[in-house]
């Protein structure tokens, strides 16, 4: 069996990016061994993008493995079972902030807190309609902080959704490795 670097994989809402996530996820497959996670929010939730039964079922595929759902689920993922890099992908306003102030309240924060305490990178692809006004302050924060890393973004929708950003989905195996580097991938606007 191979020896292949662990990613964690953790999910929030902004479902109208899971098509875009999941597309990322699936290229990821096979240089690494990944890890499913799921804020409970996005765990229990239906939505117009999909069923939450739906996005577990295709995480667990492209995973391998069950999905972690649950703070207790999560928890040995920092101590007992360390990744070597973990995304959150996509990482809404709500989980950056309680990222940024280091509120623990849900699976996906539960597995970032673990997983920065044992200095390993933490990889952010965020889409939140608020980026550009009361997120700023928060992504400004995760910047400047040690192992944390942000796949490269822009605006969503500049004319629609003025003050939308989104992570490049498309650029997140990039991040991945620029991070397990200690590198964050240049250039951070696109």
């Amino acid at each position: 069996m191979e020896n292949k670097r662990r990613i964690g994989l953790a999910m929030c809402g902004s479902y109208c990016t899971y098509e875009q996530v999941f597309s990322a996820f699936e290229a990821l497959r096979d240089d690494y061994a990944l890890i499913g996670i799921l804020s409970e929010t996005a765990a229990e939730t239906d939505t117009r993008f999909g069923t939450a039964a739906a996005h577990i079922r295709r995480l667990k595929e492209i995973t391998g493995r069950d999905v972690v759902t649950t703070i207790a689920e999560a928890e040995p993922l920092g101590p007992k079972e360390p990744m070597d890099a973990l995304v959150i992908a996509p990482c809404t306003g709500n989980t950056l902030a309680k990222l940024a102030h280091g509120i623990t309240d849900s699976a996906v924060l539960m597995t970032a807190k673990a997983h920065l305490r044992n200095g390993r990178p933490l990889v952010i692809a965020f889409s939140t309609n608020d980026g550009l006004s009361a997120s700023a302050e928060n992504i400004g924060k995760l910047l400047n902080r040690k192992n944390v890393y942000f796949v490269p973004f822009r605006q969503d929708d500049p004319e629609k959704k003025p003050r939308s950003l989104q992570a490049d989905f498309s650029l997140m195996g990039a991040a991945i490795e620029a991070a397990l580097r200690g590198e964050q991938l240049q250039p951070i606007l696109r």
